[in-house]
């Protein structure tokens, strides 16, 4: 996807102006983002750069003290992350946020339950694990993730790489409109990373829009569509993997080069 490609489309996510500060701390200084419909768009920056604060304003973790956000033209106001969430973002965060303790299915359902139908559900409150477990099974094969064969499997048991995919599995089947994904490879080896890219790609193509903020230069330049460059508290530049090297982003983001004007803010 070029640049005049997605001037010519509506952001499926746009945020603009974007400011929060913390007492005298400013962690976003009027920070802008758009994501465009069927993209893997890349947040790059340094620590402190302002990344985790633009995404928890954009998952609803943290409300803005100016500025607006844009769900497919549309403003949209996220007090909590359930707004987020109703609104089709979801967002799977460093920590994963899973019960190690409860099987996969179970945990693709964490904070969704479904009750069985009838009285049993609406009265009694019971819990449909048969029903989850179909559905669990269903949106993770048709991920194509064939690593994960017992459903009913204790998530304390698998890989790191089987945990991510768990999540990112969870995300897809409750996202209808975004995916936002915080370093999903920081803590897994090589293969198990390839694994995690090749099931961040099946994702676009499915034409989910993904924001994938990550460390990981190479593997930001392999999945990436275009690349926003974070530097204290806004965007500096966007820039794609074709018109920029790995050195020339990661000058643009420590500040040891501007970035042309063109690709500026």
């Amino acid at each position: 996807m070029t640049m005049a490609q997605t001037a010519t489309q509506l952001a499926v996510l746009e945020a603009k102006g974007l400011t929060k500060r913390f007492g005298r701390v400013t962690a976003l200084d009027d920070a802008n983002l758009e994501l465009y419909p069927g993209e893997i768009l890349a947040v790059i920056g340094d620590n402190g750069a302002g990344k985790s604060s633009l995404i928890k304003c954009l998952s609803g973790a943290m409300i803005p003290d100016e500025g607006t956000i844009r769900l497919d033209g549309a403003p949209v106001t996220f007090r909590r992350t359930q707004d987020a969430q109703s609104a089709g973002i979801e967002t799977v965060y460093q920590t994963l946020a899973v019960a190690p303790a409860l099987d996969i299915a179970t945990n693709m359902f964490l904070g969704r339950e479904k009750r069985k139908p009838g009285p049993l559900g609406s009265i009694f409150r019971m819990v449909d694990k048969a029903g989850m477990r179909s559905e669990a099974k269903a949106a993770l094969d048709d991920l194509g993730i064939g690593t994960l064969q017992d459903i009913s499997q204790a998530v304390e048991t698998l890989s790191g790489g089987q945990r991510q995919a768990v999540a990112v599995a969870r995300a897809a089947a409750f996202g209808s409109r975004v995916v936002i994904l915080d370093e999903p490879t920081a803590a897994l080896g090589v293969k198990e990373s390839g694994q995690v890219l090749r099931l961040i790609q099946d994702l676009r193509k499915r034409g989910l829009p993904i924001i994938l903020i990550s460390h990981n230069m190479p593997h930001v330049f392999e999945v990436a569509d275009r690349i926003h460059i974070q530097r204290l508290g806004r965007r500096v530049a966007t820039v794609t993997p074709k018109s920029h090297t790995m050195n020339d982003a990661v000058a643009i983001m420590t500040g040891a080069a501007e970035p042309d004007p063109a690709v500026a803010g």
